[in-house]
């Protein structure tokens, strides 16, 4: 495995721009410019502003296509004599370089939403509130870190599913709704849950992003150990 090898293996996903570019892009142009729409017509503005949620869309493409990367690329890469362990840090070194450049385009597009007053309407599209409300620092790691996290973890969770099938991916999504379910209960069982929301209120947006950060890393890991003895 070279250097070179894992190039290669990000030059084939980018024989798909259209998914990785412009779909993600054009969405959530659509989507901003219909909240753009919308403010506009409405006689009576909060007087704290327009506040939407359709950010989001960014981040849910994201997971689609890193699904995708499992799904439509694998086995035609496999099928070139490409390693599975290759193909796996091509496609993660594709995906951190992606997600960098785009969130410095979503700080970006952060900056001028702060510079013009919410576009002249006092809208909130780029501006999320404790999430995307900082310094300009912390709205880079946080839009760097929330966006490689969703796409690694549709990467791992199309890996599941080209391993395991349904059913496995059923009983992969089934184990994390558990243990979320048994989490909640341990916390009910000791009473800690005025410990743990006074443990997420002490925590700054920066130190959620470093644990993003991490949680990335260790799903990152996941999807390498279930690669690794994927058949196609």
């Amino acid at each position: 495995m070279t250097t070179s090898a894992i190039a290669r293996v990000a030059r084939l996903h980018l024989v798909d721009r259209y998914s990785y570019t412009w779909l993600v892009w054009g969405v959530l142009a659509l989507t901003f410019a219909l909240n753009m729409a919308i403010w506009a017509v409405i006689p009576d503005p909060p007087e704290e502003g327009f506040y939407t949620g359709a950010l989001l869309t960014i981040y849910v493409f994201m997971a689609v296509i890193g699904v995708q990367a499992a799904t439509k690329f694998l086995p035609f890469a496999l099928t070139l004599g490409v390693s599975r362990r290759t193909y796996y840090l091509g496609t993660v070194a594709l995906v951190v370089g992606l997600c960098a450049l785009y969130a410095g385009a979503l700080t970006v597009f952060w900056w001028l939403e702060g510079l013009t007053d919410g576009w002249w309407m006092n809208g909130h599209f780029f501006r999320v509130p404790w999430i995307l409300n900082g310094p300009w620092y912390q709205v880079l790691l946080t839009n760097f870190a929330l966006l490689t996290a969703v796409f690694l973890f549709g990467l791992w969770s199309g890996l599941i599913y080209r391993r395991f099938g349904l059913i496995g991916t059923v009983a992969f999504f089934a184990g994390l709704t558990v243990a979320g379910v048994v989490a909640a209960i341990l916390v009910t069982w000791r009473q800690a849950w005025s410990r743990v929301g006074q443990l997420l209120a002490d925590l700054n947006i920066v130190g959620a992003s470093l644990l993003l950060v991490l949680l990335a890393v260790g799903i990152s890991l996941g999807g390498y150990l279930t690669i690794r003895r994927i058949t196609v």
